[in-house]
């Protein structure tokens, strides 16, 4: 099963940007769809951005304009670049395969939180 590891959250006041990263290891990553997810308190988790593998992309309308995800392939990564962030994007941040399946496992997320 493909491990995955995000790195990148923080805190960052509002308006601020991050660069999220999320490492695969294992085989398979080209061929496959990948995203990124967020989960707050109480809350589902909610898929923000996708990239499919041929790098069209698709995104959630509360971040569509702020949020751009893409892939490098080459390094079995997905990013996720987030720009003028506002305190509702506080979430932990997962990224798997869109959907998600058998093939990756969930990591630990990365932690944004946006306040001032």
């Amino acid at each position: 099963q493909v491990q995955l590891v995000e790195s990148g959250g923080g805190l960052v006041q509002p308006g601020g940007s991050l660069r999220l990263s999320c490492a695969a290891s294992g085989t398979g990553f080209s061929i496959n769809a990948m995203g990124w997810y967020r989960r707050v308190p109480q809350k589902q988790r909610e898929l923000v951005a996708s990239i499919s593998s041929g790098h069209s992309t698709s995104y959630a309308d509360s971040v569509k304009g702020r949020f751009t995800i893409s892939r490098d392939n080459a390094k079995n990564t997905v990013y996720l670049q987030m720009n003028s962030l506002k305190p509702e994007d506080t979430a932990v941040y997962y990224c798997n395969r869109v959907p998600a399946t058998t093939w990756s496992s969930w990591g630990q997320g990365t932690q944004v939180t946006v306040s001032s």
